[in-house]
């Protein structure tokens, strides 16, 4: 099984048009994943190859149009590369020795803005001599650059090798989904609906993801559906360390899971494990706040095609409206792209991210966060809509206090 993108190193490459992003690509590949050509702009949209980059890993190059586009085609090729900000874990500047100013200095600095690790590539070194004022400079100030000419083919190793030491320490180390809340030789008891959203013949990503973390450290994994939950339970000798469900199986798993036997899901696993669980809880929080006729909006990663009861598009704006009491004013979108005026909502219900890297979602909790806007996701939603969201906190501590604290009484 391919790695999914949530996995995978996010490299996006910047630069001028015709700066030779593509051929470095193609390069670092050893393929022709991006077109190359004289004619600068040839890049539209961004171009995503997926690659092993050992010992590394899975890593996702992200190929961008250039910033310095014009014309209102242009300035839309901009607008998508600048979204790709987002979700970029490491950045790499594609530029020349002879090129370099405003334009590159402007990506230094949304790169720096961003807290986003990067290097520089200075390309084309067969036409272009090394400028000793401006290595100097990036010197003095510990910017890592390659030289490099994908004419002749040389730099490229020496570019590899600095990709993977400028690799975030977190894609060295990654924290687990739930492994580390069970504990090796325990058992985790994984709960999985069956039903007319559940894709045929195969598990969805987080359950699959959640198995293998298990299995990677050590621990026991029992999957069952929602009715058979009871019937499993009493048949341990020892009580598992952890129930996790598909959010919207919560009531039932609640009423079937022994109190004393902490219990979650596979959503509020991933916030924590994709976002922010602490910022997510405290917009959970705020849906004591909405009022009728405030405006919500839903955002899922995913593109795909609602059937039935979806649990965006029908689940959660049922149980919130009965929570409300009130008609809310509830808008839906799917994807990256993400809407310019989130400051109009009064709540932002995101779906768990399983599909994206991390910093994507956290940049969007980071937008929220600048617009004042709430910010949380399904399982906390439907948790706190129904009731038993203290229960469903049980093995999040941190998560627990915080809302605890704000719920004490005021002396």
């Amino acid at each position: 099984m391919r790695a999914p993108k949530t996995f995978r190193l996010h490299i996006g490459i910047f630069g001028r048009r015709n700066a030779g992003k593509s051929s470095i690509l193609n390069a670092l590949t050893q393929q022709d994943v991006s077109i190359v050509s004289e004619v600068a702009g040839t890049t539209t949209d961004p171009v995503e190859k997926p690659m092993e980059l050992l010992p590394l890993g899975p890593v996702l190059f992200i190929d961008t149009a250039g910033i310095d586009d014009v014309g209102d085609l242009g300035e839309k090729r901009v607008a998508k590369t600048l979204a790709v900000f987002d979700r970029t874990d490491l950045g790499v500047i594609v530029s020349n020795f002879q090129d370099w100013g405003k334009y590159e200095e402007r990506l230094m600095g949304e790169l720096k803005d961003r807290n986003i690790p990067f290097i520089i590539v200075f390309n084309k070194t067969d036409i272009h001599s090394e400028d000793l004022s401006i290595a100097s400079t990036l010197d003095s100030v510990k910017i890592k650059y390659v030289q490099t000419s994908v004419l002749k083919g040389t730099g490229i190793s020496d570019l590899r090798q600095l990709l993977l030491r400028s690799a975030p320490a977190e894609f060295i180390e990654r924290p687990t989904i739930l492994a580390d809340l069970v504990g090796a030789g325990e058992l985790a008891v994984l709960v999985v609906p069956i039903d007319k959203e559940a894709p045929k013949g195969r598990l969805i990503l987080p359950q699959v993801q959640s198995i293998r973390d298990l299995l990677d450290n050590d621990a026991f994994t029992l999957v069952v559906k929602e009715r058979e939950l009871r019937e499993a339970i009493s048949r341990f000798n020892t009580p598992p360390k952890l129930v996790v469900t598909d959010s919207q199986a919560f009531l039932k798993v609640a009423a079937d899971t022994p109190h004393e036997i902490p219990m979650t899901s596979f959503s509020i696993l991933f916030a924590r494990f994709q976002g922010d669980l602490l910022e997510m809880v405290k917009g959970a929080m705020a849906i004591d706040k909405l009022k009728t006729g405030d405006k919500v909006l839903i955002a899922e990663a995913c593109s795909h095609h609602p059937i039935g009861e979806d649990i965006g598009t029908v689940k959660i704006p049922r149980w919130l409206t009965q929570y409300v009491g009130g008609k809310l004013e509830i808008d839906s979108i799917r994807g990256h792209d993400f809407p310019a005026n989130i400051s109009d909502y009064k709540l932002i219900i995101h779906c768990g991210a399983c599909m994206w890297n991390r910093r994507e979602m956290l940049s969007r909790i980071m937008k929220a966060r600048q617009a004042k806007v709430p910010i949380t996701n399904y399982g906390l939603t439907i948790a706190y809509s129904l009731g038993i969201f203290e229960r469903a906190l049980q093995p999040f501590p941190a998560a627990l206090e915080v809302y605890k604290a704000a719920n004490q009484p005021m002396h």
